[in-house]
């Protein structure tokens, strides 16, 4: 066993289909075995889930994150529901992306708030506890009734690009609302900060108007918290390679990828795009600048600390 590894004896890992590569590692990581579920379907599509051993008692870590489709939403309501019918002791869900996060005020009139929805039903299904990587907006934690362990992705990354040669590091916030997660980077990594002012004249469409900061003749590192359909970083790398950047590197802790993404971040004068494995990436969203980083060690070290009843906050911190 290494240092991460938990007692077998009160504690149990469910991994929920949606992202199996991810809860494989954390499986490894921490030496435990996963618990023997069946996720299967009826006929016409509904969900059956079981969980096939005995967790009477036992601190149950339900590993699931809630990206479309709605049914990985609601494969991990059911297995959270049949831990709690199977007198679980404590059951945590872990959440490494929180699907609908984006949806979280009424911006405009008769919308609902999915994050708050989301949260809410979790809470319903029976979770005592929350784990989660890169919220959309921090104040989402209070959408929950139970604790919530917010953990971020920054330590991976910065340990990535710290091996790597940069030449006079600029971060890049590519719009204000990823400036403090900006500045965090610039910090850690030594750089200067810059911020992208933006407007959005829709859902899914950006377009930078000006950029804040100096960028001619360094590397820039726009920093996000997630990927959809890449026209931010996409339309900002352009404009940072028109304004004289060096080389331009992309990192976001969630890689949905939806629609044209994959064609935008090919296209566009980008060097590398760094992810996380938060959301499974199937073959056909990989493509040669993009890397894959793993937080499976940044959960497996979370869930030890949470089922001995350590302390989380040194890893916020790391």
């Amino acid at each position: 066993m290494d240092g991460l590894s938990v007692p077998a004896h009160g504690f149990k890992l469910i991994a929920g289909p949606g992202n199996p590569d991810l809860c494989a590692e954390i499986a490894q990581t921490l030496d435990v075995p996963f618990c023997k579920t069946t996720v299967t379907r009826f006929a016409d599509g509904e969900i059956f889930v079981r969980i096939d051993e005995n967790v009477r008692g036992n601190d149950v870590f339900i590993v699931q994150p809630t990206n479309p489709p709605a049914d990985n939403i609601m494969e991990l309501l059911l297995l959270i529901d049949a831990a709690r019918r199977a007198s679980a002791a404590r059951i945590t869900c872990v959440m490494p992306y929180y699907g609908y996060s984006r949806q979280d005020r009424k911006d405009q009139p008769r919308v609902a708030i999915g994050a708050k929805l989301l949260a809410n039903m979790i809470t319903v299904a029976g979770a005592n506890r929350v784990l989660g990587i890169d919220f959309h907006q921090h104040q989402l934690q209070g959408f929950f009734d139970v604790p919530v362990d917010h953990l971020y992705a920054a330590p991976v990354f910065v340990s990535h690009y710290r091996k790597k040669n940069l030449h006079d590091l600029v971060v890049v916030a590519p719009d204000v609302g990823s400036a403090k997660m900006a500045r965090g980077f610039a910090k850690r990594l030594n750089g200067s900060l810059a911020i992208i002012d933006k407007r959005r004249p829709k859902p899914n469409v950006s377009e930078v108007v000006n950029v804040v900061g100096e960028v001619e003749g360094r590397d820039c590192l726009l920093a996000d918290d997630m990927i959809d359909t890449a026209g931010t970083v996409s339309e900002a790398a352009i404009a940072l390679k028109e304004l004289g950047a060096r080389d331009v590197y992309v990192c976001a802790t969630h890689a949905l990828m939806s629609g044209p993404a994959v064609e935008r971040l090919s296209k566009a004068p980008i060097k590398e795009v760094t992810v996380t494995d938060t959301v499974m990436i199937p073959p056909e969203k990989r493509f040669s600048t993009l890397c894959v980083l793993s937080v499976g060690e940044l959960l497996s070290k979370a869930i030890r600390y949470i089922h001995s009843e350590q302390s989380v906050s040194s890893l916020f911190e790391q």
